[in-house]
């Protein structure tokens, strides 16, 4: 019992490496923005088609990989996943045309989006279900080690070797995971490579229908488009250049506040997952919560007269870290409401939302920065200001999917014989009870 508790968390440890590098490879370029808008003389928006060409990539083959990952299992998909991120790094590295450096991107993309839904398939296989929460949130969380790699010894690196050695170094660190993951994981205990049913065009529509319809998943959906897209466009994007050229920071400072984002993760998103595993009934109230935190924290910054004070900054900071650990809820509603033949499209189309939000915010930022500066590729921090303000219409249209469905699940689980009770009932019940208990 002991040496299969002990193999499954080593599965567990190398899955994970297999993530934070890719957090690595997928945030490498937003630290690197300034240097590549020099590097290729390019305006704000073809800068930011850099990451919306990755993220269109990731978000559109969610689905596939989903599908694929019934089919082939996690091993496989983590292997080629790590292998073909190597690859874009080099071909960024090497690159000295804006076309190609998009391909290198593009790659990125592509092995990205096999990563993160494989390694919870290996939690999902390996781990008691009363765990999944917890280990979903750790996962999701740790994986963000990626980011402090980014911004601290990559961009050290960047700025001592120069471009393409700092690239050449990232692509080799993934092969090196590629190679350990072949080595020594498994799909399921007991079996190295798991063979799901040949891939059926006609079962594989039907089975994405059902997942969809499904208000859970669209719940799940909803959840992850709403939480994850600020702190996503902030990490791979445009944080940066707003710290350093909008509210005046150092490099060094800004990759601070970028690293400590990963720190607060790691303390909010086990607080996050123990919450969902006991009370599975109150996942939306976490959800609405993180996101009005999120809302109100970046009102306070964009209002703020002139450069906001660096306490700000860091409240801001802590609010954007609580939006990983709170769309990692949206996978747990596609894991309890789906049934294992249908969790990797589930969980594929759950992953779709927040990062077509992301993208969409990244490119409309963009754009917008282009037409306050007329292309230029210094931004103030006025045009921030009028630039970030997109990201309030897609708060807007997510809380709304966010109440229609969470509505529709309810409506579901009455007729099931499962009531969920008002928060303010639950509020005065517990009021009561601590009176009677006084």
């Amino acid at each position: 019992m002991t040496s299969s508790r002990g193999r499954a968390w080593s599965v567990w440890a190398l899955g994970m490496a297999a993530y934070v590098v890719a957090v690595l490879h997928r945030t490498s370029f937003g630290v690197a923005g300034l240097d590549a808008a020099q590097r290729f003389e390019v305006s704000a928006s073809v800068l930011a088609g850099f990451t919306v060409l990755q993220l269109l990539v990731y978000a559109g083959l969610q689905v596939p990989i989903g599908v694929l990952l019934d089919r082939f299992g996690p091993r496989r998909l983590l292997v080629t996943g790590s292998l073909v991120m190597a690859a874009g790094q080099v071909v960024l590295a090497l690159a000295d045309h804006v076309g190609v450096a998009y391909v290198g991107r593009a790659l990125v993309g592509a092995g990205d989006a096999a990563t993160f839904i494989s390694v919870l398939r290996l939690v999902a296989a390996w781990f008691p279900p009363s765990r999944v929460p917890v280990l979903t949130q750790l996962t999701g969380l740790t994986g963000q080690l990626g980011q402090i790699l980014s911004a601290v010894p990559l961009v050290a690196l960047l700025h001592a070797k120069g471009w393409t050695t700092a690239f050449v170094s990232v692509a080799a660190v993934g092969v090196v995971v590629a190679v350990a993951i072949a080595v020594a994981v498994h799909d399921e205990p007991g079996v190295p490579v798991t063979h799901g049913r040949p891939v059926d065009v006609t079962r594989v529509w039907r089975d994405l229908r059902i997942a969809f319809r499904h208000p859970g998943t669209r719940l799940g959906l909803w959840t992850h488009f709403t939480t994850q897209f600020s702190g996503t466009a902030f990490v791979l994007m445009w944080g940066f250049p707003f710290l350093v050229s909008g509210e005046g920071l150092s490099r060094s400072t800004a990759g601070r506040l970028l690293s400590a984002m990963v720190f607060v993760g790691l303390v909010g998103g086990p607080l996050l997952g123990v919450l969902v595993q006991r009370h599975p009934l109150r996942r939306s109230w976490l959800v609405l919560a993180v996101l009005a935190g999120t809302v109100v924290s970046w009102t306070a910054v964009l209002a703020w007269p002139g450069p906001a004070p660096l306490w700000l900054l860091v409240v801001l900071v802590v609010s954007l870290a609580t939006n990983g650990p709170a769309s990692m809820i949206g996978f747990d509603f596609a894991r309890t409401f789906n049934p294992p033949n249908r969790l990797g499209t589930a969980t594929g189309i759950v992953n779709v939302g927040g990062f077509f939000a992301a993208l969409t915010t990244i490119l409309l930022v963009g754009v917008l920065l282009d037409v306050r500066t007329g292309g230029a590729s210094s931004y103030g921090l006025d045009d921030f200001r009028v630039a970030l303000l997109v990201q309030y219409a897609l708060w807007a249209v997510g809380l709304v999917g966010i109440l229609r469905t969470r509505q529709l699940v309810r409506r579901r689980m009455a007729r099931q014989g499962v009531v969920v009770p008002p928060m303010r009932a639950v509020v005065a019940h517990r009021i009561a009870r601590r009176r009677r208990r006084g």
